[in-house]
């Protein structure tokens, strides 16, 4: 089945759907990360590697796993991976305080945390509190290495008939008023989102430059329509404006989620203008008050449409 007819059914998966863009155009990009490329055909193999080792360590359909990283295409492919398996994935806010991370981790019942080198320093303090095994993204010393933790390529996972209800990710709220919340959203709401996805002109062309963290659902609003759609995704493990205007313009991106400082900081930069951002389609933005002037700004200065979310 080709990707275009797959979306159209009343409810398909993730895993499915990048099988389809890996079959019909094995080379295309898929991520990017400082001139690293990972095609399609890669991610799918990748994928069935974290699925079949999620499912050989005895983590069920379901279940959940945690990632505490920065942004990075191993993260990504564990993320995808965990999804063919019908594993739920928690990814957490390396900004939290450890044991805020460890109480979260629990809380998921993960017995997997991915973390990298930076995070598993972190967690250390409250390393006696995390029941969850670590393995290292950036195969980190003291961590099992995800290289080695991966299953043999040419693996594949046991097929897992995902149903809608079951649960895709589990994102923490900020416990700004209290503890953090786990907010659980189920498969079928993120086929939804990305069948709706099409109307913003996600698809094959598309090019997502991502240069906010993983673990927010403000870009995964924005990271998993296109990739699921075809497109490619350009990763920032770290924003900077002038890094971010060389990327969109050397990529010819299509498509960006930005948090309303970004936005600020990119329109205020004084190499703004100077770039060619005539590739654009379409801007997001979400999770802070978002000015009429800054607005009037981008629509007047940057090409393409901006859609304002609001968030949970």
């Amino acid at each position: 089945m080709q990707p275009g007819e797959f979306i159209e059914q009343p409810f398909g998966t993730y895993g499915e759907l990048i099988r389809a863009q890996a079959q019909s155009r094995p080379e295309h990009p898929a991520l990017i990360q400082d001139g690293r490329q990972i095609s399609f055909a890669e991610l799918d193999v990748m994928m069935d590697r974290v699925a079949a080792a999620l499912q050989r360590d005895g983590i069920r359909a379901t279940e959940a796993v945690a990632i505490c990283a920065a942004t990075s295409i191993e993260y990504a492919i564990v993320f995808l991976g965990a999804l063919r398996a019908g594993v739920a994935v928690a990814p957490l806010a390396p900004s939290s305080k450890a044991q805020s991370l460890a109480d979260m981790a629990a809380n998921a019942e993960a017995r997997l945390m991915f973390v990298d080198a930076a995070n598993a320093r972190q967690l250390e303090t409250v390393r006696a509190d995390i029941q969850a095994h670590f393995i290292a993204l950036d195969d980190a010393a003291g961590c099992d290495a995800l290289s080695q933790w991966l299953a043999p390529i040419g693996t594949a996972p046991i097929a897992v008939d995902i149903r809608p209800e079951w649960p895709f990710n589990i994102i923490y709220s900020s416990g700004t008023t209290g503890t953090p919340k786990g907010i659980v959203q189920p498969h079928g709401m993120r086929w939804s989102h990305v069948q709706r996805a099409q109307q913003q002109g996600y698809g094959e062309d598309a090019v997502t430059l991502i240069a906010t963290p993983l673990y927010s659902n403000t870009t995964l609003v924005s990271f998993f329509p296109t990739v699921t759609l075809g497109g490619t995704i350009v990763l920032m493990a770290k924003f900077d404006a002038a890094q971010y205007l060389a990327l969109a313009e050397m990529y010819r991106t299509t498509h960006t989620m930005l948090v309303p400082v970004q936005y600020q900081r990119l329109m205020a930069h004084p190499d703004f203008d100077r770039h060619d951002l005539s590739s654009f389609r379409m801007k997001l933005c979400t999770s802070a008050p978002f000015s009429g002037a800054l607005k009037a700004d981008i629509l007047k200065r940057w090409p393409g449409g901006l859609v304002e979310y609001y968030g949970m």
